[in-house]
């Protein structure tokens, strides 16, 4: 380790093999916490190489803890997390809008490390009880439409890096991997990203693979469709600037989509938007994510899939996956 990070303090980059065994070492052991530490930080002062972001996700994945949801046609909806912008639960409650529409949402997720509240906080505190067992996985898709993957019990090498990322309390290279490294190896994906070039590596990474994509980064900074400014979509089917009245949304500010300073607060808002009663900032934010996750599956339109996404929610559809999912899964 003392040698390659001489070589990153240096401004030399790895090759997609070296990074793989590097995270391999990270995720067996073989390295202290000051030196996991270390490596975490350089890549908070340089950008990461496609190269380097390819091996790291190559070695999480060979050492997943795989989940075979095949024939489920299934989209993974989550952002990145790291845009410090400490917004409520937009993805994982477009998940539950999605899966009321119909369509099959296979989540990956964790707790937060630079905002208040992850997917697996809000969830845990509403009393899910996280599982390891594909057979769950799969019985919770049945009956909910939806599947949660809480990333530690998946990814050894979560399992290692976690109280030092959590210590650090700052986005690393390990939130850039978090969309990439689902276990389901769903075909779809929507994925925020927290930056204009990660979400460039990201639309690089995936058109070399068979998935239905859709990234997203709004330009104000947020990793996900907030509707605070125009947002840079890049898909398989197009790469676009977007901005809310062309999707026939408004356009909100930005203390519109505080999450709060808890996570009881991040748990009282996702139960209000999901019983259809979130503010219309909160609601139409929500619309825009699910809408475009609903879109990337079936292919469509935007505004068909914001028009399907809306019928789920207002018609109780989301609340009702929800409360399927929490039956399997509590």
């Amino acid at each position: 380790m003392k040698d390659i990070l001489n070589r990153l303090i240096n401004n030399q980059t790895l090759s997609r093999e070296e990074a793989k065994e590097v995270l391999t070492g990270l995720a067996t052991g073989q390295y202290n916490n000051s030196q996991i530490a270390s490596f975490l930080t350089v890549y908070l002062m340089r950008a990461i190489r496609v190269e380097e972001l390819e091996g790291f996700r190559d070695a999480m994945l060979e050492l997943c803890n795989p989940v075979d949801l095949e024939g489920y046609n299934a989209i993974d909806v989550c952002g990145t997390g790291g845009d410090g912008k400490n917004t409520f639960n937009i993805s994982t409650i477009s998940s539950f809008v999605v899966a009321g529409a119909g369509v099959h949402v296979a989540k990956h997720g964790n707790y937060g490390v630079s905002s208040v509240s992850g997917s697996s906080n809000v969830l845990e505190y509403l009393g899910v009880t996280f599982s390891g067992d594909p057979d769950q996985m799969k019985r919770s898709m049945d009956e909910s439409g939806i599947c949660f993957m809480h990333a530690p019990l998946f990814h050894p090498a979560m399992k290692n890096v976690a109280p030092i990322r959590k210590e650090l309390g700052v986005k690393t290279f390990f939130n850039m991997l978090g969309p990439m490294v689902n276990p389901a190896f769903p075909p779809n994906q929507l994925v925020g990203v927290f930056s204009l070039e990660l979400a460039r590596l990201y639309g690089y990474l995936y058109q070399n693979t068979s998935k239905n994509f859709s990234i997203v980064h709004s330009l104000d900074g947020y990793d996900e469709i907030s509707l605070t400014s125009d947002f840079k979509l890049i898909s398989n089917r197009e790469e676009a600037l977007v901005s809310a009245n062309q999707i026939g949304l408004t356009s909100f500010k930005q203390e519109d989509l505080h999450g709060g300073e808890t996570i009881k607060d991040a748990a009282a808002i996702f139960i209000q938007i999901l019983k259809g009663k979130g503010s219309e900032a909160q609601c139409q934010s929500v619309l825009a994510n699910a809408g475009l996750a609903i879109s990337t599956v079936k292919q469509s339109s935007f505004s068909e899939g914001i028009a399907e996404a809306r019928e789920s929610l207002a018609s109780g559809k989301a609340l009702q996956s929800f409360k399927n999912f929490l039956s399997v899964n509590s």
